[in-house]
C-alpha cells in the first residue's frame, strides 16, 4: 500500500466526486480511479459505494476513513519532527521578516540575542518581498524557523489559521503614527482630520501588504471622520515614507520607522495620539518545531522590552 493512496481516499471522502477528488490531487481522473481501487483491492474490501449520488462511502469505508486520517496525521507529524531534528543537528535557523523589521528591529534587538546564545541564523532575505499568506505558508511548511512580523486583530490571514499559528511570543509593542512632510513653518503640511471638501492626500499601503488591514480596521472605527483621498498604495514602508517626506501626503508609519525623520523635523505628526494605531511585534515558530535555547530568548526579550513581552505557545 503507497501512502499516497491514504490521502487519496481522505480526499475523495471528502469531496464524493471522483473527478474533483482528483483535480485536487493533481492527478488525471483515470489514474485517481485506478489507485482507489488498488487501495481497495489491498484492503480486501469495497470502501466506495459508487451507486449514490453523491457517492458515499461503505460501513468499512467509515471505518477505514478514521484510520487513514490517524496514519496521514502520524506521518505528517513524523515528517515534521524529523524536520527539526535535522535542523537541531545543523545548529542553524532560518529567519525571515519583512523589509522594515529587518532595517528596524532585527539588527538592533534580535541578532544580538541569537549572538549570545550562540544560534547560528540564516537570513532569507527574498523573504522580506512576501505579503503576509506567503509567510504563513512558509512558516505551516517550515521552510523557516522563525517568523517575524507585525500583528493586529484586523489582520484576517492570521485568524484564519490559529492552530498553526500558535507558539509565538509577543516581544514588543508598536505604534504606527500619522507623518506629514513639514511646511515651511515647520508644521505639518497635511493634518488630521482634514476637510470634507478638501480631502487629505494619503500616501497608503497596498491591501496585501501586512500593515493595511490594521490602517483601515482603525479608519473604519475611529469615532473621529478622517478626510482622506488615496493618492498612492505601496507594498513596503519604507516606500510610503519616502513619498511621504517628499510632500506627496501624509501617511501611517511604524513609529521606530519614522522616529529619526520626526526628530530632526524632517517629518512632523499629521495628527495627535488619538490618530495612533497599536500593533503587536510577533515571533513565530512552527508547530512541533525544536528551538534551541528558546527558554532563553523568553527571558532575555522580557528584560529588554520596553513593555513586558506576552508569551504564549
Amino acid at each position: 500500500m503507497e501512502i499516497r493512496w491514504l490521502e487519496d481516499f481522505i480526499t475523495l471522502a471528502r469531496t464524493r466526486h471522483f473527478s474533483r477528488a482528483a483535480d485536487e490531487q493533481n492527478v488525471t481522473q483515470p489514474t485517481f480511479s485506478r489507485r482507489i481501487k488498488m487501495l481497495e483491492k489491498e484492503m480486501g474490501v469495497t470502501l466506495i459505494d459508487r451507486k449514490t449520488l453523491p457517492l458515499s462511502l461503505t460501513p468499512a469505508g467509515e471505518i477505514f476513513l478514521g484510520n487513514a486520517k490517524r496514519i496521514s496525521q502520524l506521518i505528517k507529524e513524523t515528517k515534521s519532527c524529523c524536520a527539526s531534528a535535522h535542523k537541531l543537528r545543523l545548529n542553524k535557523l532560518i529567519f525571515v521578516t519583512s523589509q522594515t523589521l529587518y532595517l528596524v528591529y532585527y539588527q538592533s534587538w534580535l541578532k544580538p540575542l541569537f549572538d549570545q546564545a550562540d544560534i547560528e541564523i540564516e537570513l532569507n532575505l527574498d523573504a522580506s518581498e512576501w505579503n503576509t499568506k506567503q509567510f504563513i505558508t512558509a512558516l505551516q511548511e517550515q521552510r523557516c524557523d522563525l517568523m517575524l512580523s507585525y500583528w493586529h486583530p484586523a489582520m484576517a490571514d492570521f485568524n484564519d489559521d490559529k492552530d498553526s499559528l500558535a507558539n509565538y511570543l509577543t516581544i514588543d509593542q508598536e505604534m504606527l503614527i500619522p507623518c506629514s512632510a513639514a511646511d515651511e513653518n515647520a508644521n505639518a503640511r497635511f493634518q488630521l482630520p482634514g476637510n470634507p471638501q478638501r480631502p487629505l492626500p494619503c500616501i497608503d499601503f497596498h491591501e496585501n501588504s501586512p500593515l493595511e488591514p490594521a490602517i483601515q480596521n482603525f479608519l473604519e472605527n475611529t469615532p473621529k471622520q478622517a478626510n482622506l483621498h488615496m493618492v498612492s498604495r505601496n507594498y513596503h514602508a519604507i516606500s510610503v515614507k519616502a513619498m511621504i517626506e517628499e510632500g506627496f501626503g501624509l501617511g501611517w508609519l511604524p513609529g521606530r520607522l519614522a522616529s529619526e525623520a520626526l526628530k530632526s523635523g524632517k517629518l512632523c505628526r499629521a495628527g495627535d495620539s488619538e490618530w495612533d494605531i497599536p500593533v503587536e511585534i510577533r515571533l513565530y515558530w512552527p508547530q512541533d518545531a525544536v528551538i534551541p535555547d528558546l527558554h532563553f530568548l523568553r527571558s532575555q526579550l522580557h528584560q529588554r522590552s520596553a513593555t513586558p513581552a506576552q508569551f504564549k505557545n
